[in-house]
């Protein structure tokens, strides 16, 4: 845990589930602990009105069937909120999760594009999240397109990015002009150090606010409610962040 009193990752959390105000249903993938304790904060505030989906959580209540499940609720316009990451994202929003190097002659490569597109595409408020903030990750221009971030205006879209969360700060994203805004710097980090570690351009206001830290409330929240039921979808994160056990 940092001086401030919270864990880093904590701050992460705070700010994802204030972006997921008003969703019905929110849906997770695999390997997103942070996300899905975000998706669980945002339950808690609304009084349990939420609903999450974990995929691996075999707790009833977050329980899956997979990304057939949430494929077909998807289709069907019952997923409000997604998260979506990427080995590279540009500023058009654009995400890699193939490779670096000219396909298909590439240097590294990834697990692959899976139903990103997908749902790129048909989930209203699709979060994109990704801890590592470094040119090497946010790049000019990815080098393959697993999941675009716009579309010609003659495509039928009723999904699409709303933000970037990353270590270091929060954009939002102005589909109409396929770019994102720096909305505020984490504590810790300036704006200096964001345009530094950055390899797209971004709009950015004269005054940049810090992004608010978690007060006691949400803390407690998170970690005597949400710890011990994302422990059973990704326990070693918890063990680590929290030393707590799933709630299963």
């Amino acid at each position: 845990m940092s001086d401030t009193g919270y864990h880093p990752e904590e701050l992460l959390i705070a700010v994802i589930a204030r972006m997921l105000e008003g969703c019905g249903h929110i849906a997770v993938g695999v390997s997103s602990p942070i996300p899905g304790s975000a998706a669980l904060l945002r339950r808690q505030l609304d009084g349990g009105r939420t609903k999450v989906s974990i995929i691996g959580s075999e707790l009833p209540e977050f329980r899956t069937d997979g990304g057939i499940d949430l494929f077909d609720c998807a289709g069907q316009g019952r997923i409000d909120a997604f998260f979506l990451s990427g080995g590279q994202i540009d500023g058009q929003a654009n995400i890699n999760l193939v490779g670096v190097g000219d396909y298909p002659r590439q240097k590294v490569r990834w697990s692959g594009s899976f139903g990103s597109a997908y749902l790129y595409f048909t989930v209203p408020r699709v979060i994109l999240f990704r801890e590592e903030h470094t040119p090497r990750v946010l790049v000019d221009k990815v080098d393959f397109i697993s999941a675009p971030g716009v579309s010609p205006p003659n495509v039928h879209r009723p999904g699409g990015p709303v933000g970037l969360v990353t270590t270091r700060c929060l954009f939002s994203f102005d589909p109409a002009h396929g770019r994102f805004r720096l909305e505020s710097v984490h504590p810790g980090h300036t704006v200096a150090e964001v345009k530094a570690e950055t390899g797209f351009a971004f709009d950015c206001p004269e005054s940049v606010p810090d992004t608010p830290a978690p007060d006691a409330r949400i803390l407690q929240l998170v970690r005597e409610t949400v710890a011990p039921q994302i422990a059973d979808a990704y326990p070693k994160f918890a063990r680590r962040l929290w030393n707590v056990a799933s709630a299963a």
